[in-house]
């Protein structure tokens, strides 16, 4: 298994820039097949051209688009696409609108044949929320500016709840806070330009700008604890990670 997933940053001005030449680099390919996934932004066509202009052209990927909203599509050529990339990249939005279109399509049966085949999975946001079991999602205030954040069920590779924008979004460090109590297990919170990369039971923390961290969040004897995770060029294992320490 190997995911990046990015707590947040704007591509369009290169923010994440080591972050995303890291994704390329984990694919072992000079010109990596990307798929781009851009459900969460309802297929966004602005997105789309961000992605070709900087993936594609920038950085040397060549670029495929899954569109699951705009055009009927079969689970046949879903499939297809997505197995045939070497690279997947998730586009950030509306996380409970992404994941209950993937379900609908199938899409969370085909991701698993896409690590077994070792296809690297990657995203900002909601792109970053979908590998795990649970996010910190802001998806009803794409219909209520003044919802609360809400917990949005992933694809559950990741035992672990993640949080992206810590540092950008006021609402999300308390939020956090009381979305933890009603949640087992950790919670990875990550910050704009910070991500966490995981090859199979290893794990390191990257990020694109030094003041940008990720934290280790939970509940533990009625403490809540907020841990900062050293960013190191080592990977280690990702079981200690997800124990309460």
């Amino acid at each position: 298994m190997k995911i990046i997933a990015l707590g947040g940053g704007e591509i369009r001005s290169a923010e994440t820039n080591i972050i995303d030449k890291e994704i390329i680099h984990l694919s072992g390919k000079a010109k990596p097949r990307l798929l781009f996934i851009p459900t969460a932004s309802s297929d966004s066509e602005g997105y789309i051209d961000t992605i070709q202009n900087y993936f594609g052209k920038k950085l040397g990927c060549e670029i495929d688009t899954l569109l699951l909203l705009q055009k009927k599509i079969t689970i046949k050529e879903i499939e297809r696409k997505i197995l045939n990339a070497d690279i997947i990249y998730v586009g950030g939005g509306n996380s409970l609108k992404m994941m209950n279109t993937w379900r609908k399509n199938g899409i969370n049966n085909i991701i698993k044949k896409a690590v077994k085949k070792g296809v690297v999975l990657s995203g900002v946001s909601a792109g970053a929320i979908c590998w795990f079991k649970y996010g910190s999602s802001d998806s009803k205030r794409f219909y209520n500016p003044k919802a609360d954040l809400i917990r949005v069920s992933g694809l559950g590779l990741i035992n672990a709840l993640l949080c992206p924008h810590y540092d950008v979004e006021k609402d999300r460090k308390p939020d956090l806070k009381k979305l933890m109590k009603k949640t087992t297990g950790i919670a990875i919170a990550l910050d704009n330009c910070c991500a966490i990369e995981i090859i199979d039971d290893s794990y390191r923390i990257i990020s694109s700008k030094n003041s940008a961290n990720a934290y280790k969040v939970y509940w533990k004897n009625c403490v809540y604890v907020e841990q900062v995770i050293k960013k190191d060029r080592k990977f280690k294992p990702m079981a200690t990670l997800l124990q309460k320490s």
